[in-house]
């Protein structure tokens, strides 16, 4: 019997000379080449991206386990159709002094060294794909459009998404795999947020990101800057301010110390303490000078024991906290459109109209679109405005641009969703320190409260040949409606 078995040329062939499991050894192969491939480009690689850490221990492991899959599939199938015979691996004897094995050898060698380097080449594209802007925001084309589409209209759109959310070092590196990985499981099993928030809590400091391009012992000094409005009137009033920002600097090398950066002087220190996630509700603030003395600042009713709440150190983002992802509010994007002549000023009423119309809730974005045609066609009929049915026509399209740049129903993502702490006029941003309540350990003095030339230096509002007029000692505000009291985002909510 075992004479017989022995003798069986079935017996001796390998049970991998098939199809199927040639198949996943090649499949084997290209993914542990493009896996060592991908770890030594991620290893030199001068910053960390998630995406690649999803290709490298995720995607290629993924497919070199489906290779070892398909050839145990392979050699099953091949030993059930030998009735139980045939070896794994069959002995295999290469004779160079023949022709046919020295053919065989050649075409093997130059389909390994082709095999090899078409990995390669489709290993590096991939990782220089999962680098580019395009595919951070459209990979996840539904999550990521509202972050995707405010980066290509912000400040930062020529800086790349890993610069500012990764960055060098070890620790962000691990920490970009485990965040990339995450949102691969998020993704595919329907588990993010709506909307995304913000990465407070795992944004890097300011000095490891931001100061790697803006140097931050420059003096900036005054900025002169002109804020164009239009009121909710039938006429769209203009309303204009020119001022003066006082940006100062924070380096006494450099100049004078003072303005809104002495926040981040290098003489100073200021902490706080904040009691929400998106740190808006500051009730403690801590100040160390330059001569080292202290003081502590709270608001009357905080009486929480400090130490055992976290205390951070002030730095850029925590004013600047909206640097990219910018979302205009209903009120600044329609501003902005009728400055820019995009929006006709002469149809009556038409900020009002348009703002309303951007402040509705849609369910989608082809709702949107269409509510927002028939609104505004609504509000100015053909038979009464014959005329500026041109004008009309634009301003929908304006209209609709602003709510494709700025709102994004399906992730429940606009303006309102992500406080922006730069100026005081739709969210508390200086506000939330400056004002006027939180008061000194010595009950004698607080934060001062910011009026408007503690920051800047109105030089002219209004409109027309009001704002010829300029002076240079700073005007105090006039309120183009009724006067009012208290901080500007008690009123202003990014309507009218």
């Amino acid at each position: 019997m075992s004479t017989e078995s022995t003798n069986n040329p079935a017996d001796r062939r390998s049970l991998l000379r098939n199809w199927i499991s040639l198949t996943g050894l090649v499949v084997v192969v290209g993914s542990l080449f493009s896996f060592f491939f991908l770890f030594v480009l991620d290893t030199v690689s001068h910053s960390a991206n998630p995406y690649i850490g999803i290709l490298t221990y995720v995607i290629a492991p993924g497919f070199l386990i489906f290779g070892l899959l398909l050839g145990l599939a392979g050699v099953l199938r091949e030993r059930h159709k030998r009735g139980g015979a045939g070896v794994l691996l069959s002995a295999v004897q290469v004779d160079l002094s023949r022709p046919r094995d020295r053919r065989i050898m050649g075409w093997f060698l130059v389909g390994s060294v082709l095999f090899l380097l078409l990995s390669a080449i489709g290993s590096y594209h991939t990782y220089q794909v999962s680098e580019s802007v395009q595919f951070c925001g459209q990979a996840c084309h539904t999550v990521m459009q509202p972050e995707l589409v405010t980066y290509e209209h912000g400040p930062h759109a020529r800086v790349a998404c890993v610069e500012c959310h990764i960055g060098p070092g070890a620790t962000w590196f691990v920490k970009s795999k485990l965040s990339g990985t995450y949102q691969l499981y998020a993704v595919a099993f329907n588990k993010f947020p709506r909307p995304v928030p913000t990465p407070i809590k795992n944004l890097r400091p300011a000095q490891e990101t931001c100061e790697e391009c803006h140097w931050p012992k420059k003096f900036v000094g005054n900025l002169d800057k002109t804020f164009n409005y239009f009121l909710g009137d039938e006429t769209n009033t203009p309303f204009s301010v020119r001022l003066i920002i006082k940006v100062g600097g924070g380096d006494p090398t450099h100049g004078p110390v003072g303005g809104i950066h002495w926040h981040m002087s290098v003489g100073n220190k200021v902490q706080y303490v904040s009691t929400d996630e998106a740190r808006q509700v500051i009730p403690w603030v801590r100040v160390v000078d330059a001569q080292g003395i202290v003081t502590e600042y709270k608001v009357r009713n905080f009486t929480n024991d400090v130490n055992r709440m976290t205390i951070r150190t002030m730095d850029c983002i925590d004013c600047h906290n909206r640097p990219a992802h910018i979302y205009q509010s209903p009120d600044d994007a329609v501003d902005l459109a009728m400055y820019l002549g995009k929006i006709d000023r002469s149809l009556p009423w038409v900020k009002t109209n348009a703002v309303g119309v951007l402040t509705r809730k849609y369910t989608d974005q082809t709702q949107a679109m269409e509510g927002i045609a028939t609104a505004v066609a609504q509000s100015y009929p053909a038979d009464k405005y014959s005329g500026l049915q041109p004008s009309v026509h634009a301003a929908i399209d304006a209209v609709q641009q602003i709510y494709r740049d700025n709102f994004f129903p399906e992730m429940k993502a606009s303006w309102d969703k992500y406080p922006n702490n730069i100026g005081h006029k739709d969210w508390p941003g200086c506000f939330r320190c400056h004002d006027g309540r939180h008061m000194a350990s010595d009950g004698k003095r607080t934060i001062k409260a910011s009026d408007c030339n503690t920051c800047h230096t109105i030089l002219s509002q209004g409109s027309g040949d009001e704002l010829n007029v300029l002076s240079s000692n700073g005007q105090k505000f006039k309120h183009p409606g009724d006067e009012v009291d208290g901080a500007c985002n008690d009123c202003h909510n990014g309507g009218l």
